[in-house]
């Protein structure tokens, strides 16, 4: 079968009444979720992650799996729209993606035109949805034809080279996301040895013998994390919300805003492809892109729609790019994707190159959802802008219970334990302490999620080479993922150190 084959086979699984009714729900929840400040598509996603195990309980496993994932994967690039709803009528971020946004997007809503920026963006992540799907089609045959030539050298390295890659663009400090990195690698190891069956840091309790749950500490750290800040910090949304009038763009609108949503969409999708650099970085580049290009640079930070379409359009695509790593090589690109990827290994399934030969279903039924859901996602934004605004406005005093409700909820539904329950708070408070540190918490996501692959993968390439590290060297493929892992951590640091030196020299 050819990827056409493939394809149209996807879009069969897709367009089934239960997945359609998934994919609805999913981008539903995530443009909430993304519209509400804080809450973000990584503490979305955990949350809604048991749910969807239990509801999609009575279908056989690999229609379960495929119909768990459409949800959640509706709720990761539904909430990268949401976030754009507070950033233009609140001058609030939903998402870190969305920072750029309010530079423009607010300043249109001060101008009267809150709706027609709103439309620009349900009208960019569409268009951005529709590249990064082309981009997948085309991109995913050939990597996972590549991918399935790695040896366990080439995979050892390439997992470290993603773990890198997000700690050299988490957070304002490098050596604090390397330490979080760490941290989640070494939680990965609590348990029995899947090898030599020795006990490592259980203390002898019969509890941790499985190892730690990967659902309860994503929950614990993201979303309960979210309620222990905005009960500790009291955080409210005190801003003025915009009046939307008019939501359908004029003639003029549309075609200023055409080629930067063109742009964004394609550099979004590029940049999302690479492990580590994200929606955040995509959305700046765009802007930054379209500021250099205009004829009248002037004009952006004063209600310019080119400030609106292209960032919202990178930060959409680069969603849909993050998936290319995810399925074809087993790399997640961001946090998001780690907690997918999680999803995926809660079914028994693997991604990676052999996705694509083992589970088609799955594979193309989750890349022709993307198509669907974002048409739902358009559909749906379009004539709700007004609602979806309304959300904003919803009082703390009833969203902190029901987060906690789903939090307790979820967890105790996939262990049945009380430990788990406890772990879940610990986790809580841990989440909300680092955050309010500047510690990030997508690399630990990621050391907790590729710790066991890494060892397993290196301890396969060492026992090919009777204990020889040099094995990882003289493979060309696995010493340039170690070059380019090595790089990605040493160049910022580059950077930043001429940095200071320009300065000393400026000041002596």
């Amino acid at each position: 079968m050819g990827t056409l084959d493939y394809l149209l086979q996807g879009f069969a699984t897709a367009l089934q009444w239960h997945n359609l009714l998934f994919a609805f729900f999913g981008v539903l929840i995530g443009t909430a979720v993304g519209v509400l400040p804080g809450i973000g598509p990584m503490s979305g996603i955990a949350l809604l992650m048991p749910i969807t195990a239990s509801i999609t309980s009575g279908l056989p496993a690999e229609a379960a799996a495929t119909s768990s994932i459409i949800l959640l994967a509706g709720v990761y690039y539904g909430a990268m729209y949401g976030g754009s709803t507070t950033s233009i009528l609140l001058n609030t971020p939903g998402e870190s993606s969305s920072v750029v946004t309010t530079l423009d997007g607010h300043q249109m809503a001060k101008n009267g035109r809150a709706g027609i920026a709103l439309a620009i963006c349900a009208i960019g992540s569409f268009a951005a949805g529709l590249i990064a799907l082309i981009g997948l089609i085309l991109l995913a045959n050939p990597l996972a034809s590549i991918a399935l030539k790695f040896g366990p050298a080439e995979y050892t390295s390439l997992m470290l080279l993603g773990l890198l890659a997000v700690s050299g663009l988490g957070g304002k400090s490098i050596t604090k996301a390397l330490m979080m990195t760490v941290f989640g690698l070494l939680l990965a190891t609590i348990g029995i040895d899947s090898v030599s069956g020795v006990t490592r840091f259980t203390y002898d309790m019969p509890v941790l013998y499985s190892g730690l749950e990967f659902l309860t500490i994503a929950v614990g750290l993201f979303a309960v994390g979210e309620v222990f800040k905005a009960i500790l910090e009291r955080e409210s949304n005190d801003g003025e919300i915009a009046k939307i009038t008019r939501i359908i763009p004029t003639k003029q609108d549309l075609k200023d805003s055409s080629l930067p949503i063109a742009r964004g969409s394609v550099l979004g999708f590029f940049i999302g492809v690479l492990p580590g650099a994200g929606a955040t970085l995509a959305s700046f580049f765009s802007y930054i892109m379209e500021k250099k290009l205009s004829k009248n640079p002037k004009k952006f930070g004063t209600g310019a729609i080119e400030g609106v379409a292209a960032p919202e359009s990178a930060n959409n695509a680069a969603a849909g790019g993050a998936i290319v790593p995810l399925l074809t090589l087993g790399i997640p690109g961001s946090g998001s994707t780690a907690i997918l990827m999680s999803a995926f290994i809660m079914f028994n399934i693997t991604p990676g190159p052999l996705l694509f030969e083992e589970h088609p279903d799955v594979a193309w039924g989750l890349i022709a959802s993307m198509f669907v859901g974002n048409a739902i996602l358009l559909i749906l934004n379009l004539p709700m802008v007004k609602v979806f605004a309304k959300v904003v406005e919803t009082p703390a005093k009833y969203l902190i219970p029901l987060i906690i409700g789903f939090s307790f909820f979820g967890v105790y539904a996939v262990q049945f334990s009380v430990f788990d329950l406890g772990l879940l708070i610990a986790c809580g408070v841990s989440g909300y302490f680092l955050s309010k540190n500047d510690f990030p918490i997508a690399p630990l996501v990621l050391g907790l999620v590729l710790g066991p692959m890494i060892e397993n993968n290196l301890r396969r390439a060492l026992t090919l080479s009777n204990g020889d590290v040099m094995i990882f060297f003289q493979k060309p493929l696995s010493l340039a993922f170690i070059i380019v892992g090595i790089l990605w951590i040493l160049t910022p640091l580059f950077l930043k150190l001429r940095g200071k030196k320009l300065i000393l020299n400026e000041e002596g």
